[in-house]
């Protein structure tokens, strides 16, 4: 008796939520019948709409990669000159590095402002006693002191600049701790940057290229033989869109 009197308990309760249940069910069902008529309102209003399509915006970053000798300076010389002589009034700061040369073998390189301005950036044949404490990439050893004077102060974020150009952001040039922040400074202000950085050598990439590689605001340009000639005009066209905004 005592359990034909819990097991009807039981069944009462299960009665009861269930009819709760159905009740609830029901009142879901009319909530969801009427949010399905209010989103076919909506939906019927945004066809009536006329559709927005965003155009892409380029990159206000790019970089130029290649293998050693690929010609990534004198890409970089190619458009800097191009953007001169269509847009003489432009404000382009930054320099751009070369090699230097004696009876036909390269002994070093050498950092050149887009003003005209030259110092030393490594050699193989220098022998002053500071240079004894001078960092070294293979056989050149690097003047810091030359790219900090020269190159250092071309990076300085101006309102007047429109453009900056820097070739290159690779391992002689972050030697000097004052580069890569006055790199940064420069994306970080928005101006548009063209800029070089060299290819991963055996999978390793440096620090400091990686992470302008991976910047969420980088357009990367791979450079080979095969599309010298083509780059220009791809960097020039996006370069004069950027500009004119």
């Amino acid at each position: 008796m005592p359990r034909f009197q819990l097991s009807r308990r039981r069944c009462q309760k299960f009665e009861a939520r269930r009819r709760r249940c159905h009740v609830c069910k029901i009142l879901c069902d009319d909530v969801n019948e009427g949010l399905k008529k209010s989103q076919n309102s909506l939906e019927r209003r945004c066809r009536r709409l006329p559709r927005r399509t965003m155009a892409a915006v380029p990159s206000g970053f790019l970089l130029i990669t290649g293998p050693p000798g690929v010609g990534k300076t004198t890409l970089v010389m190619r458009v800097f000159e191009t953007l001169r002589g269509s847009h003489p009034n432009l404000n382009i700061r930054g320099f751009y590095t070369r090699e230097v040369r004696e009876g036909g073998e390269r002994i070093g390189f050498e950092v050149v402002t887009l003003d005209g301005r030259t110092g030393p950036l490594s050699s193989c044949k220098v022998s002053s006693p500071e240079s004894v404490r001078w960092p070294t990439v293979g056989k050149y050893k690097v003047d810091v002191a030359s790219l900090e004077s020269l190159a250092v102060p071309e990076l300085q974020v101006k309102e007047e600049t429109d453009l900056f150009i820097i070739d290159e952001v690779g391992k002689m040039e972050l030697f000097s701790s004052a580069f890569f922040p006055a790199v940064m400074r420069v994306i970080e202000s928005n101006i548009p940057v063209l800029a070089t950085i060299p290819i991963p050598r055996q999978g390793r990439d440096i620090p400091g290229v990686a992470r302008l590689r991976n910047h969420p605001g980088a357009a990367v340009f791979t450079l080979d033989t095969g599309n010298r000639d083509t780059m220009r005009d791809t960097i020039c066209s996006q370069l004069r869109s950027l500009l004119q905004r």
